[in-house]
């Protein structure tokens, strides 16, 4: 049985990596490499959302059956209630969807509970926190993006940081178990500011796949820094 977001504390560290940075043409053997992280992370690209398109259901669904790691699925693209059942159906676990897309952020909220799966907002870095903060009676888990979303490989930014604690601190008000994910330039460098500030979910890519001493050290360091 696979396990549920909300039934992990929100003090505790998780670590998500992103297989847009593993090896595609064997990404079976990829995921089992990090299978001592906590969830791994799914970046869906439409094109229009962002300027850049990564893989769909088929990728997700034929993943489903090699692993019982929690699938963080983060839909950046533009009209999520589209697909929001389609990627539930597939084997998302948990799904994040941007304030910034077109739609009734109420709906996709219902929409994704109804589906079975937990519940993110995301916000792109030059959306405020305000504009998360009065759905986190509703939600599991906020994703800060540490960088514009799109591409990996980005510098983190550092600026973030003021956000994170804003939507921290409105969550500790409402005492509700919500988890804050950043995303963006995490490494072993980075991921203790971010945890700092308040995250408690770390999404890397490059920093976990391609770490010389191999991905499950790096898993390690970014949870214990």
């Amino acid at each position: 049985m696979r396990s549920s977001l909300q039934n992990i504390s929100s003090s505790n560290i998780l670590i998500s990596p992103s297989i847009l940075a593993a090896d595609f043409a064997n990404l079976e053997s990829e995921i089992k490499r990090v299978e001592t992280a906590d969830m791994l992370h799914l970046d869906v690209m439409d094109g229009h959302f962002v300027p850049n398109i990564s893989y769909g259901v088929p990728v997700i669904q034929s993943l489903r059956s090699k692993t019982d790691m929690l699938f963080d699925a983060h839909l950046m693209i533009s009209h999520p209630h589209k697909y929001i059942d389609i990627f539930a159906k597939a084997g998302a676990d948990h799904i994040t969807v941007h304030v910034e897309s077109d739609g009734d952020v109420n709906e996709w909220i219902k929409q994704i509970r109804d589906a079975g799966c937990s519940v993110g907002l995301s916000v792109k870095p030059n959306t405020p926190a305000i504009e998360v903060i009065p759905y986190l009676n509703e939600i599991d888990m906020v994703l800060v993006m540490t960088v514009e979303p799109g591409f990996g490989g980005q510098k983190f930014m550092n600026d973030m940081m003021p956000k994170i604690k804003e939507i921290r601190s409105a969550i500790e008000k409402i005492g509700r178990n919500v988890h804050i994910q950043v995303d963006g330039g995490i490494s072993i460098d980075t991921a203790p500011i971010a945890i700092e500030a308040g995250a408690n979910s770390l999404v890397a890519g490059t920093a976990i796949f391609k770490f010389s001493e191999g991905a499950d050290v790096s898993i390690r360091k970014m949870r214990t820094n």
